[in-house]
């Protein structure tokens, strides 16, 4: 080390510092590498491109494997602890990027349609959450006495896992393990293998679906006669020029930071009310970043429309950019945090809340899409089938397989659906610190998780359930034009 003559120590940047200065970015790195290779292997092993599978995942079990293989020699290559923290904040900085597109509706859309695939949500949501926790209760019980006890709390990381990947399926496996009550050592990696399991899911069953259906000739590839190019070097007349002084992708990065520390002020502050507010708090930081960003969105145009801010600064092509870029980043992280020692004792509740949590998932979306949305039931299937196992990318590329050019009401309906369906998943997200803090709690939550799915439920099928005394329209039918 070096000394400073008025006595103030000094570093420098050599292997001596590695940790403080090298670390960070070396893992940065990894991860970066490890998703080019990974989009190396999809684009030259036609199976994984056949498949889908997001070049993300195949990075992150490249990096996996590669740490596994290391620390066999003694070596260790991830750190574990950096993947998560990566992954917590990504999921955060991809909603808040999402949230503050100003996206619009291309298709003129039903009302009830929109309401509709907010119920199909948050159905999905519930539906995942009680036969999960019904399924790891039942476990509980059978092998309380044993020697290696199934927690009673781990199936209800199945519809975080499968309906919001892993960032928030890592936050609250940490928050589950934290709490001794549940007896649950998951230590993040239960939460990132089932999400993980949920891309491959995903994408194997949403391929395995339009074959079927294409071979039973009740699908059709839609023609895309018209793309539309979005150029971020052509922006409209309003928005900020290429060419200001300070570039177009760092104001986007901008408000996206502007919305992460609004989320985080909100968050220290809950944090500070109470114990059982600071538990809520930091689990749902996507959440908080998605209110955070909606209300930067409700100024930025209250600005504009009272003549204080001439210009369009959020463009939402780079958000889009930023979204993409953070959500890749989380599922290679995702996939390396996993730490196999961690997840030996919980093989048996993976493989069944996997198996059973597609199956249900399959079914319930198939029903309410065949019910719901006649005319364009099949891109509805694979978007929402997509999202509620993947992620909304895994859908938004399954229904673009059939639906290239975008001309079902598909994709104008997930971006309108999305405050409906916030207000019905809410119960779940709220509940999940009551339902961990002990087993009859558990029992109390899987109750409610199943009253509120009949209730969902029932609105999708009303229609059925009451056609004699329903006097709404049937159905709305999409009929291309």
């Amino acid at each position: 080390m070096m000394f400073l003559s008025d006595g103030a120590s000094s570093w420098d940047f050599t292997m001596s510092n590695y940790g403080p200065v090298w670390s960070f970015m070396v893992q940065i790195g990894l991860l970066l590498i490890c998703l080019m290779l990974g989009n190396i292997l999809r684009r030259t092993i036609p199976l994984f491109r056949k498949l889908l599978i997001p070049s993300a995942l195949l990075g992150g079990a490249i990096l996996l494997i590669a740490d596994v293989i290391c620390k066999q020699i003694g070596f260790t290559l991830v750190d574990n602890r950096l993947m998560q923290v990566i992954t917590y904040h990504c999921l955060a900085i991809g909603f808040a990027a999402m949230t503050l597109k100003t996206e619009k509706s291309t298709h003129k859309t039903n009302k009830a349609q929109v309401v509709e695939f907010g119920a199909l949500q948050g159905g999905s949501y519930m539906l995942q959450a009680f036969v999960g926790l019904g399924i790891t209760i039942v476990l509980f019980l059978i092998t309380q006495y044993g020697e290696q006890v199934v927690s009673y709390i781990c199936g209800l990381i199945l519809p975080l896992a499968y309906g919001q990947g892993p960032g928030n399926a890592l936050s609250w496996d940490i928050n589950f393990t934290n709490m001794p009550v549940t007896q649950f050592a998951g230590n993040g990696s239960f939460g990132l293998s089932l999400a993980s399991i949920g891309f491959v899911v995903a994408s194997v069953f949403g391929v395995l679906y339009i074959n079927i259906h294409k071979k039973r000739g009740n699908l059709i590839v839609r023609e895309d006669n018209f793309t539309k190019n979005i150029d971020a070097s052509n922006p409209e007349e309003s928005e900020i020029p290429d060419n200001e002084s300070v570039d177009k992708f760092t104001i986007q990065v901008g408000f996206v930071a502007l919305a992460y520390a609004l989320s985080f002020l909100f968050m220290f502050l809950l944090g500070k009310l109470s114990n059982f507010t600071n538990s809520i708090a930091w689990g749902f930081n996507f959440l908080w970043a998605s209110l955070a960003a909606m209300l930067i969105k409700f100024v930025v145009k209250k600005l504009r429309k009272g003549k204080l801010m001439h210009r369009g600064y959020i463009n939402n092509y780079q958000m889009d950019r930023i979204s993409g870029f953070a959500f890749d980043l989380m599922i290679v992280a995702g996939v390396a945090a996993i730490e196999i020692n961690d997840i030996k004792n919980y093989i048996l509740p993976i493989v069944i809340l996997s198996i059973v949590g597609t199956v249900i998932t399959y079914i319930y979306i198939r029903k309410v899409a065949k019910e719901c949305f006649k005319g364009f039931e099949h891109e509805f299937f694979l978007m929402s089938f997509g999202t509620m196992t993947g992620t909304a990318s895994n859908g938004m590329i399954l229904m673009k397989e059939i639906d290239p050019g975008l001309k079902t009401p598909t994709s104008s309906l997930y971006i309108l659906s999305n405050f409906p369906a916030m207000v019905m998943i809410a119960p779940l997200l709220f509940l999940l610190n009551f339902a961990g803090s002990s087993f009859n709690n558990a029992v109390i939550a899987f109750i409610i998780f199943f009253v509120l799915w009949l209730i969902y439920t029932i609105y999708l099928f009303r229609r059925r359930i009451f056609k004699k005394h329903y006097k709404d329209k049937p159905v709305v039918v999409w009929e291309e034009k």
